[in-house]
């Protein structure tokens, strides 16, 4: 009878150990605000872990417009293969989860399922953002315009310090797709 209440408080012990070491991921943080009508516009995806989708991106521009119901019409473009690959264009719905910041979203490519969006990086020019979900398994490095390489590996630091995996993320190529960019006419950043 000792010997069994031995192995239940050593079983309890080693278990408490056990789970103290495995720490579940840091909460995944988003920017304090986004202004919706700042945001909307194109934006160029610089680096991404991308989803299997979107392996092979190459020019690779998201573009958001804001709908009249509060839904965001998500359309993403890019050249499949190479940088004069065939077109290709994904389209989704955002769906605004978090009214106080607006960074947190729910984007559905397929009903019902609503995909973790996050706005967790956006510059006050709303030149840059950067979008994560909380299981840090996919993420995006957005620009309105072609990011210069620094700007980019500071970033890219950025999200190993909030847990990346930095290993995972695959810089998109970009070259003669600036006319494709509407984002003067979308009130964006020049």
């Amino acid at each position: 009878m000792m010997y069994h209440k031995f192995s239940i408080r050593m079983g309890l012990i080693g278990t408490l150990l056990f789970t103290a070491g495995c720490q579940a991921p840091m909460s995944m943080k988003t920017v304090e605000h986004v202004d919706l009508e700042r945001f909307m516009g194109d934006w160029y995806v610089m680096a991404a872990i991308p989803t299997p989708f979107e392996r092979g991106a190459h020019n690779a521009v998201e573009s958001y417009t804001l709908r009249d119901d509060g839904t965001v019409l998500t359309e993403f473009s890019y050249n499949k293969g190479s940088l004069n690959g065939p077109e290709k264009r994904m389209v989704a719905t955002g769906y605004i989860l978090n009214d106080e910041t607006n960074a947190r979203w729910g984007m559905q490519f397929v009903w019902p399922f609503k995909a973790d969006y996050r706005i967790i990086y956006l510059d006050p020019a709303y030149a840059t953002t950067i979008i994560g979900r909380e299981r840090r398994d996919y993420v995006w490095i957005m620009s309105r315009s072609i990011l210069d390489p620094d700007s980019l590996e500071r970033h890219i630091s950025w999200l190993e310090g909030i847990g990346y995996d930095i290993s995972r993320i695959i810089r998109i190529p970009h070259g003669g797709i600036e006319n494709r960019l509407r984002t003067e006419s979308a009130g964006g950043v020049e």
